[in-house]
């Protein structure tokens, strides 16, 4: 048996979760500024879930997810996003029952089976957003904002959000029709998944990614043509709200999204540093998929963020290092006798809330302090026979060298004034 990881997924290893502690924090504080509370749902839910609101002709759910069969004959799937299992919480636990208003994120993994490349998975992480209860224009401006707000936390400036309007099942049968009237004529030149869903549902044709399906989808009628009188109105009041914040936005009318759910707006946030391929992530209005899944009628809107995504290009970019903590203590004991106090010396310590690591190999005190320095702490705590007689131990700064003695009894508050003292100096 090879020991290595599945295609498509990877190993986050210590060196690189200080990246994902980060970003993890980030996502959370910046949702608690917006007032969004965690909800953490299954990562697996019943495949109808995501059938019937993803949608059966969209890609996700006719090529991508990973489904299988319980013991008790029935059919799971693993998550591909987050928005529906989201959903179906809202619903089975009445949330709008305790209140209209719903403003939720998670946190968590999802599972697409595509084709790996940088900076995309077969298993994913999301940091999702769902406004729930709304249909005001100020709610998707509240998604799109917050997630702004999330990527320059990280000094990424260069944003832009790539917006339409796909409008609401008033008006879009016309568009529709238009849609397949123009695209009948240049059937022999789609694939055959696109011929397959020409007449189901066209609006998926936009989000092929064939290149000789993407050469016929020029010229094609628009969304935005098409819209209704409320559709229209809801749509200039996003736009007006994003230029009074400040937001640049670019109308792209080839923009669908791949998800069947999607109502009104859609948008894509690009980082411009990116080059070519500069998504960062997106999202849209879904205001028919509780109804769809079985709740009341409610509105809401949401956004998907890839934290996979997000770290490469941070890591490409530099544009933001993660500020490593550095362990706090390490103790060295010179003698086996000394060794014998390390383990209570160690708890007492990290009771005060200091981090705190000592020798587990049997190693001499040169051995030691050669692993205390590559451990990268502030100071070492050393002591031998004669600190412990004298109830003393030896206080070395890592940094300088510099050494001090320090009594047992007020090692604590010592080592907190000293790396306090070094942690400022570090800073200034």
């Amino acid at each position: 048996m090879e020991a290595a990881a599945p295609r498509g997924t990877q190993d986050i290893l210590p060196e690189s979760a200080e990246w994902w502690q980060q970003v993890e924090t980030a996502a959370r504080e910046v949702a608690r500024r917006f007032n969004f509370k965690e909800i953490r749902t299954p990562i697996f839910e019943h495949t109808e879930i995501f059938a019937r609101g993803v949608g059966e002709t969209t890609d996700i759910v006719e090529k991508e997810m990973y489904t299988f069969m319980d013991k008790g004959g029935r059919s799971l799937t693993l998550r591909p996003e987050g928005t529906a299992g989201v959903v179906r919480a809202y619903i089975e636990h009445k949330l709008y029952g305790a209140s209209p208003l719903q403003k939720l994120y998670y946190i968590g993994p999802a599972f697409r089976y595509e084709r790996p490349q940088a900076g995309r998975y077969r298993q994913h992480h999301q940091f999702g957003l769902e406004l729930i209860g709304s249909v005001d224009p100020a709610a998707d401006v509240e998604i799109i904002g917050l997630t702004i707000a999330f990527y320059r936390q990280f000094g990424l400036k260069d944003l832009e959000v790539r917006l339409n309007s796909i409008g609401c099942p008033s008006c879009r049968p016309r568009f529709r029709e238009a849609l397949i009237n123009q695209l009948t004529s240049r059937k022999a030149a789609l694939c055959p998944t696109c011929n397959e869903r020409l007449d189901r549902n066209p609006l998926r044709l936009l989000d092929c990614k064939n290149p000789d399906c993407q050469a016929q989808m020029q010229d094609l009628p628009k969304t935005v043509d098409f819209l209704c009188p409320e559709c229209r109105e809801h749509f200039d009041k996003v736009r007006r709200y994003l230029e009074l914040k400040g937001i640049k936005y670019e109308l792209d009318a080839t923009l669908v999204r791949g998800l069947d759910y999607y109502t009104r707006t859609v948008f894509e946030i690009v980082y411009r540093g990116l080059g070519a391929q500069d998504a960062m992530c997106g999202g849209g209005r879904y205001d028919g998929l509780i109804e769809t899944l079985g709740g009341p009628p409610t509105p809401g809107v949401g956004v998907g963020i890839g934290l996979e995504r997000l770290i490469l290009t941070l890591e490409k970019q530099k544009v933001y290092q993660p500020q490593i903590k550095p362990l706090d203590v390490f103790i060295v004991a010179c003698g086996e006798k000394e060794r014998d106090q390390t383990v209570g010396l160690a708890y007492r310590l990290r009771s005060y809330g200091l981090s705190v690591d000592f020798d587990f190999q049997g190693r001499g005190m040169k051995a030691q302090l050669k692993a205390a320095d590559r451990s990268g702490a502030t100071v070492a705590v050393i002591f031998g026979e004669e600190e412990l007689r004298n109830e003393m131990v030896i206080v070395k700064i890592m940094q300088d060298g510099t050494q001090q003695n320090v009594p047992l009894i007020d090692i604590e508050t010592a080592l907190a004034s000293i790396i306090m003292g070094q942690k400022a100096s570090n800073m200034g």
